[in-house]
């Protein structure tokens, strides 16, 4: 039995690092030859990951993690605790594996084959599998759900071992001051695209019959996951060797005691930022809050969230460019206060016509972490440890991401007041660390 696992073992190595190119040589270069073929390719490059993003929020508008997924298990199932799992996998299931796939990133010269090679089995292809349970849902729906959770598991499983490398891709594509605009063009348009995208679904879930109108709104998705995937196997990446040190080989969790007692600055932010996320803790109940109020309709829920999209798209412009001249952290700042200020008003709003202004205070808050959030990371380090940053990162306000809204919806049991006023709390706290205590670490770079 040993005899047959060990070749078994030895092969499926072999071909994961074929798909990986990690045995091809890459020249050593200098910074100045890379900083060249980076504006050379950069109109490209910039075109063709806009695309790619475009396509991306378009098709998840398709399949909502928030919305349209948990429809779809509550018409195969009455029991609310796999809406809950639903959640469970949305968060831990991207989050979690990028600890574990950090360090081979960083041992890999290409960042590309990860997204396009590996990402196309682990990333893509369970999308097909998710949509073909559809046609079990009337015949078998417990059969139904159990694929779907199994194939919603490692989508997302496979998105979080890959995640590291798409950050990294960008970081070696794109200079610094040019991430902001790249994520901001990305999200504005992507925005509009998600928007269609749910007046569409919205249309097809009332017209069609079930389980017909999840398997077109699945399907759809699929193809546009696997476009944009066409698209993004266009990056130009400008290839060069890795530095190997030994730190590179260390065991994960060595390597992540070592970052957090030597990297005083990182550690510092971790703690902002996490205050941040923790801050973000009441934006999955203000339209709860609304309905308990004023007994809103749903015609008004619907109004909230264009006004949520207003308040996100029109950030996600202004972030962009403001962080490529000011660097990521005044973003991050500014977002913060603005979901503060949106938690007070809604706290104490007297009428629901406030609540507008609370969405589009919370769509900036929400643009900033993605447009800024994911980028600062890539600039408190080198390219040698960059995707460990990134894994550390990302792992920790995943989990927060996790754990917090347990807290929300207890404390929304007791009162909204106390939940929006612990969550402004919270997130006025993370400013004022990320403002007062953390250094840019552009800043820092740029004076060393």
């Amino acid at each position: 039995m040993l005899g047959t696992i060990i070749p078994a073992r030895r092969f499926a190595i072999a071909m994961v690092r074929r798909m990986l190119q990690a045995d091809l040589p890459a020249a050593v270069r200098s910074d100045e030859d890379v900083e060249a073929e980076v504006w050379r390719n950069y109109n490209w490059n910039f075109s063709v990951n806009v695309i790619d993003g475009a396509f991306f929020l378009l098709a998840q508008s398709l399949m909502s993690a928030t919305t349209i997924l948990p429809f779809f298990v509550t018409r195969l199932t009455d029991n609310p605790f796999y809406i809950g799992l639903l959640a469970v996998i949305a968060n831990g299931g991207w989050f979690f594996p990028q600890l574990l796939s950090a360090g081979p990133i960083e041992r890999t010269d290409r960042k590309k084959p990860w997204l396009i090679n590996l990402g196309f089995f682990l990333e893509r292809m369970p999308l097909v599998l998710l949509t073909a349970t559809t046609l079990l849902a009337v015949s078998s729906p417990s059969w139904a759900l159990a694929l779907f959770l199994l194939a919603f598991a490692t989508y997302n499983f496979g998105a979080g071992i890959i995640a590291p490398a798409w950050q990294d891709l960008l970081a070696v594509c794109f200079p610094a001051t040019r991430r902001g605009r790249l994520m901001g063009v990305t999200m504005f348009v992507g925005g509009i695209a998600g928007a269609l995208g749910a007046i569409g679904s919205s249309r097809i879930l009332e017209t069609l019959p079930f389980p017909r109108n999840f398997l077109i709104l699945f399907g759809l998705a699929t193809i546009l996951m696997f476009a944009g995937w066409a698209v993004l196997a266009l990056t130009r990446e400008p290839v060069r060797q890795v530095p190997r040190t030994a730190e590179s080989r260390l065991r994960i969790w060595t390597r992540l005691g070592r970052i957090l007692r030597r990297d005083r600055n990182f550690r510092r932010f971790l703690t902002a930022r996490g205050l941040l996320a923790v801050g973000g803790m009441g934006m999955a109940f203000v339209t709860a809050a609304a309905i308990s109020k004023w007994d809103v309709s749903g015609g008004t829920v619907g109004s909230y969230t264009v006004a949520l999209l207003v308040g996100q798209s029109a950030s996600n412009l202004l972030f962009g460019l403001l962080a490529d001249r000011k660097g990521h952290k005044v973003a991050l700042v500014l977002g913060g206060l603005a979901a503060a200020s949106g938690y007070v008003i809604a706290g104490l709003a007297a009428l629901p016509l406030l609540y507008y202004l609370v969405f589009v205070l919370l769509g900036v808050y929400f643009s900033s972490t993605f447009v800024s959030g994911l980028m600062i990371v890539l600039e408190f380090t080198g390219p040698e440890q960059r995707p460990t940053y990134v894994g550390i990162t990302n792992s920790i306000i995943g989990t927060i991401n996790v754990v917090i809204p347990l807290l929300g919806g207890w404390l929304a049991t007791i009162s909204y007041g106390y939940l929006f006023a612990l969550s402004a709390a919270a997130g006025l706290l993370g400013v004022l660390l990320m403002a007062f205590w953390v250094a840019d670490p552009r800043h820092i770079a740029e004076n060393t």
